[in-house]
């Protein structure tokens, strides 16, 4: 996996999709994350109606009227299989043509493994929505596009030098504004509670990261630095 290089000490380095500099900080949030989904899936664990908070936010979002019903469909069509797909191929292929493999892989693997996570939650909280057949916690229309938006904000983070700080509010800020946008979505057309929304926001932070390293630890052991 290689194409854009860095220069470091005379030695040509492909360029990491997990900038180095913001590792340690997306580590904690991945672990933060990751308790958030834990914490909320016990709490929620076999309901099969809101919270008192999921039923305070739903009366407000719920049931929106035009033009903000067709907003919330045309972006709740964004975590669709056909939404996705359009989403991966565009990212993927501007990556390819980029030259930055590594890059491909993260926009790849990375919402599809946060959504795979969601898949295999679904059954273990055994959360309900609209009949007995439909597990909730958490989203994954939101850990879809959380995840996405979060592996451009590295992508983007890394391209353009970004400090730590700079790097990681980047990367939030990307993240936290797909999941608000997906998560009204998802509870405006009734599809989801509020707070399965950030069970599927959080995975995607806590599933990205360490995709976005393990890419770049099997990309290095594959090429090793060249002086």
């Amino acid at each position: 996996m290689g194409g854009t290089v860095t220069v470091t000490d005379g030695k040509l380095t492909p360029a990491a999709v997990l900038p180095v500099v913001m590792r340690g900080r997306l580590a904690v949030v991945a672990v933060l994350a990751s308790l958030v989904v834990l914490l909320l899936g016990v709490r929620y664990a076999g309901d099969s109606g809101p919270g008192r908070t999921d039923a305070r936010i739903g009366e407000a979002a719920y049931g929106v009227g035009a033009p903000w019903w067709h907003l919330a469909h045309a972006t709740d069509f964004l975590g669709d299989p056909g939404g996705a797909l359009l989403l991966l191929t565009a990212g993927v292929v501007g990556c390819l043509r980029a030259r930055r493999t590594r890059a491909a892989v993260l926009l790849l693997v990375g919402p599809g493994l946060a959504v795979g996570v969601t898949r295999l939650l679904k059954p273990l909280a055994a959360r309900t929505i609209n009949g007995d057949d439909n597990l909730a916690f958490p989203s994954g229309h939101t850990a879809f596009l959380t995840a996405f938006a979060l592996a451009l904000a590295l992508l983007a983070a890394g391209r353009s030098g970004l400090g730590p700080t700079s790097g990681t509010v980047l990367a939030l800020a990307a993240a936290s504004a797909a999941g608000a946008l997906m998560g009204w979505a998802q509870v405006a057309t009734g599809a989801h509670y509020p707070t399965d929304t950030v069970g599927g926001c959080c995975t995607a932070l806590a599933v990205v990261p360490a995709v976005a390293w393990a890419v770049d630890r099997v990309a290095d052991a594959r090429h090793p630095h060249k002086g």
